[in-house]
């Protein structure tokens, strides 16, 4: 029989590298941030002290969870191992709304878990040849704006992500976050991150398409000539036009589902989501 345990940090190490070999291209440097929206979020089953499998369910405060990470290594599939690790993560979310984005092909099993679609989030790909627009409004995001940004990202999300943002919004080398700013208020920001393959950008928050426009500019042309992925939701128009306008093609399709009462997100601004595992 597995044993199910929390999985440490190092072991996310893992977890994510699983990730990439299924193709799902996580950042180079996304692990400390993932750790830091929940420690105790991420799940191993093992099998004679060999991990078999792992899941992730993120507790996002006291009403929502994300779930992800949703992955059995090649040997140990089809065995029950995973079911049993997915149905202990469930339990661990209690009365909290959980969300994932699931493959397509996986929404019935979802839907017999009490999840409910509620639209598509589809990934554009494509080199991008833009040039940094010009302007003092758009700039790299520093700790001063930590607090604001935080509370901005809240409008976006059905709950706050406070540990998440202060590492997600770091800046690194292989990870960019700029604000765009009216009246030395946000309006916007967006994260561009270096991937195992090209770049992806999530999230694209913005209080308009002009703005969602300018923050990826400003981020796009850091990529020179590199792909560069962004996961929108379907619904937007605005972000399928962005996405068309720099030549980016639809290449993956999940589908957002929730089990408990789904949030009421403002999609019309949300031009690119954060990342599909964790929302």
């Amino acid at each position: 029989m597995s044993h199910i345990r929390h999985a440490t940090r190092a072991e996310l190490d893992i977890i994510i590298d699983w990730a990439a070999k299924e193709g799902w291209n996580p950042g180079l440097e996304d692990a400390n941030a993932f750790w830091a929206a929940d420690p105790e979020g991420y799940w191993v089953a093992c099998e004679e002290d060999m991990l078999a499998a792992a899941i992730s369910l993120v507790r996002y405060g006291s009403d929502y969870a994300f779930l992800g990470f949703y992955v059995a290594q090649p040997a140990y599939r089809g065995k029950g191992i995973g079911l049993a690790l997915w149905k202990r993560a469930i339990a661990e979310a209690g009365e909290r709304t959980i969300g994932l984005d699931g493959v397509v092909a996986q929404q019935e099993n979802y839907r017999k878990s009490g999840f409910a679609r509620s639209h598509a989030n589809v990934r554009y790909g494509g080199v991008v040849d833009v040039r940094e627009p010009p302007g003092t409004n758009l700039i790299d995001a520093a700790p001063i704006h930590a607090a604001a940004l935080i509370d901005y990202d809240r409008g976006f999300n059905p709950a706050r992500r406070d540990a998440f943002l202060r590492e997600w919004t770091k800046q690194l080398k292989t990870r960019r976050t700029v604000v765009l700013l009216r009246a030395g208020t946000i309006v916007g920001y967006g994260t561009l991150r270096e991937c195992r393959e090209g770049f992806k950008i999530g999230p694209l928050f913005a209080d308009s398409e002009t703005g969602a426009d300018l923050i990826f500019r400003k981020l796009a042309a850091a990529t020179k000539g590199a792909q560069v992925y962004l996961d929108i939701p379907e619904p937007n128009a605005s972000a399928r036009a962005l996405c068309e306008r720099y030549n980016m093609k639809p290449v993956f399709e999940t589908a957002r589902m929730y089990r408990g009462p789904a949030p009421d997100l403002p999609l019309a601004r949300i031009y690119g989501i954060t990342t599909f595992e964790l929302g």
